[in-house]
């Protein structure tokens, strides 16, 4: 969607009406919960919730996290829930005590799924870390995001999520994040996409596999791909296929 569609969406929702990719899957396949009790999908109703897919060592994801971070904190009373569905890549990700230190370490205080089955991996139908799926308020399913990048068209659409809904009260300017360390952008134009770029593989052991996703990949750059040869693409994603 372009800069001037983006814009006129968030301030008039009626007028560039967003698709409907679905409904809100049930979050019960969540093997635990860190920071708040359980959620379902009826508890979330009428609030905007962003669900974050994501595991602790993915670079990918660690460097969309300042935006997540601030959304989190800036819509917090505007009704928007982030949570942030923690799907293993690695056995030792599967460690509850593991992911609590992560999260504390990276100041995650939004609450987690741990999807150590993929139960809610699976309900989505998600191929992807990092991979960001917006809900509106009456549990549709509204827009999707996979990788790195499309900061700013992701928080224009919590925007119109949240007029659609009659939410007011906000800023309308977007947020500014100063990352530094892991969680600094990369330099994809200093980096280069080139196929020499997407060679380096390493396999791993897996007992499923995973057809092409519903949403399909699009545009997306940045996130994580695994199949059964899990396969660094230069461009930085990780994905189930």
């Amino acid at each position: 969607m372009k800069a001037n569609k983006l814009l006129l969406a968030t301030r008039h929702p009626a007028a560039v009406p967003l698709p409907f990719e679905g409904e809100l899957p049930s979050l019960s396949g969540a093997t635990a919960w860190l920071n708040p009790p359980p959620l379902t999908a009826a508890d979330l109703r009428g609030n905007v919730v962003l669900i974050d897919f994501w595991t602790y060592t993915c670079i990918n994801w660690l460097r969309t996290l300042p935006y997540v971070r601030a959304w989190a904190e800036k819509y917090k009373d505007h009704g928007v829930v982030v949570i942030g569905v923690h799907t293993p890549e690695f056995s030792f990700e599967h460690d509850l005590e593991n992911v609590r230190r992560a999260a504390k370490d990276m100041r995650v205080a939004y609450p987690i799924a741990i999807d150590n089955d993929y139960a809610v991996w699976d309900a989505f139908d998600n191929h992807y870390w990092p991979a960001l799926y917006l809900v509106d308020a009456q549990g549709h399913i509204r827009y999707h995001h996979f990788g790195e990048g499309a900061y700013e068209q992701s928080e224009m659409m919590i925007q119109h999520v949240l007029a659609e809904a009659g939410i007011g009260g906000f800023a309308h300017e977007l947020v500014s994040v100063d990352a530094s360390g892991a969680e600094a952008a990369a330099d994809w134009d200093r980096r280069g996409h080139g196929a020499e770029q997407g060679q380096r593989a390493h396999r791993v052991t897996l007992s499923r596999s995973r057809s092409a996703s519903r949403h399909g990949t699009g545009s997306a750059r940045n996130f994580c791909t695994i199949s059964r040869v899990h396969r660094w693409t230069g461009a930085g994603r990780c994905s189930w296929q």
